[in-house]
């Protein structure tokens, strides 16, 4: 079978790296053309896009990059077209891939979408073209699953969070060689040096305010060495850290971690964090009049209640974040009901099974029944 792959960012290159292992151990004679980065590389896909040439993180940048959008999705039709897959797997980064989708439908292609787009937190009309253009869902959320049959009659399969297995195979692999004599606190800020910029200069404050502790920067891969030593220039206690998040939270007491991903990940290897968030004054105005969530991390929404503390825009500033990290360093009660509360979460999450498997069987199961989904 031929597999044509769309992941848009990191997270998306992680999960569809995983997909394709699970894809092969079914299909020895697949043949996978991406779009994703150095990871689904790695796993044998035939690499034509790196996520770096399509990420664009908030509203405004969207808006000044439009014109390279609007090329990127003619070239990848066009590609497509020439391809003839059996299958079109798209990978979370809804902005692109549910315009592939539509499109893709139209042409007679047989189309699986694997980590839903955020619909239950806005722009919840899409879902209607959604269900026209999508064969089969893979959602990853456990109350995406009810979410889109009760509110919308669409089955969907839930199949578990791919980050569980990414975190357990780190935390069996262990936190590797010592980075700091001192209690380490994980500075996670971000991918893009849009989101760095505005997050890190706060973060690093705390390196002033808590001088036993050792402060490390997760840096972002592929990221310019230059942008990160000119924002730590007047930090010189502060280091960093590449290809090596895992490891770093595994030495961490506590993180400061941007919204996104990061959250998950942190939670799920058992760290307290306090999530940080800071947007453009535009693209938060806008947000915040669109998005329909009570909170912004992973773990507050899966969980439907504020497990960590989330400080976002105004109230992301040295003092509160200050306090927020005093207790999580310092409160062994906080620091108990967290990770607590992570252990329910991660239980949550493990419904589904091993996430890329699970997948992986769904997907070869619709294509052996001729591209008909049918919920188990």
């Amino acid at each position: 079978m031929k597999y044509y792959i769309i992941a848009g960012e990191a997270s998306g290159d992680l999960h569809g790296s995983n997909l394709i292992r699970e894809i092969r151990k079914n299909d020895t004679t697949a043949v996978v053309r991406c779009w994703g980065g150095d990871k689904m590389k790695a796993q044998g896909g035939d690499l034509v896009k790196h996520y770096r040439e399509l990420a664009f993180m908030g509203f405004s940048e969207v808006l000044m990059n439009l014109r390279t959008i609007f090329r990127n999705l003619s070239f990848c039709r066009k590609d497509i077209t020439e391809f003839q897959p059996d299958v079109l797997i798209l990978v979370d980064y809804p902005g692109f891939n549910l315009r592939i989708a539509r499109w893709a439908k139209r042409q007679g292609f047989r189309v699986v979408y694997y980590i839903a787009p955020q619909v239950w937190a806005w722009k919840e009309n899409r879902v209607k073209s959604m269900k026209t253009c999508i064969d089969l869902m893979l959602v990853i959320l456990p109350f995406e699953k009810d979410y889109f049959k009760t509110k919308w009659d669409w089955e969907v399969e839930y199949v578990g969070h791919p980050l569980v297995e990414e975190t357990d195979a780190a935390s069996a692999k262990g936190p590797g060689e010592s980075l700091a004599e001192k209690p380490i606190v994980a500075l996670l800020p971000g991918s893009r040096k849009q989101e760095i910029s505005k997050k890190l200069p706060v973060m690093l404050e705390m390196s002033r305010r808590f001088p036993d502790y050792q402060f490390i920067v997760a840096k972002a891969p592929g990221s310019d060495e230059l942008f990160y030593k000119e924002l730590l220039n007047n930090y010189p206690g502060v280091t960093y850290v590449q290809n090596r998040t895992y490891e770093l939270l595994l030495q961490s007491k506590a993180a400061l971690v941007t919204s996104g991903t990061a959250t998950l990940e942190t939670a799920l290897l058992g760290i307290p964090e306090v999530v940080c968030y800071k947007g453009s004054p535009i693209s938060y105005q806008i947000a915040k009049r669109v998005i329909k969530v009570k909170y912004i991390s992973l773990v507050n929404l899966i969980m439907d209640r504020e497990i960590v503390k989330e400080l976002i825009q105004d109230a992301f500033n040295p003092d509160n974040l200050e306090v927020e990290l005093k207790a999580i360093v310092e409160d062994d009660h906080r620091r108990n009901s967290i990770t607590t509360e992570y252990a329910h979460l991660k239980t949550l999450l493990q419904q589904g099974g091993d996430a890329s498997a699970t997948a992986a069987a769904h997907i070869s199961r619709f294509l052996s029944a001729g591209g008909v989904y049918t919920p188990e």
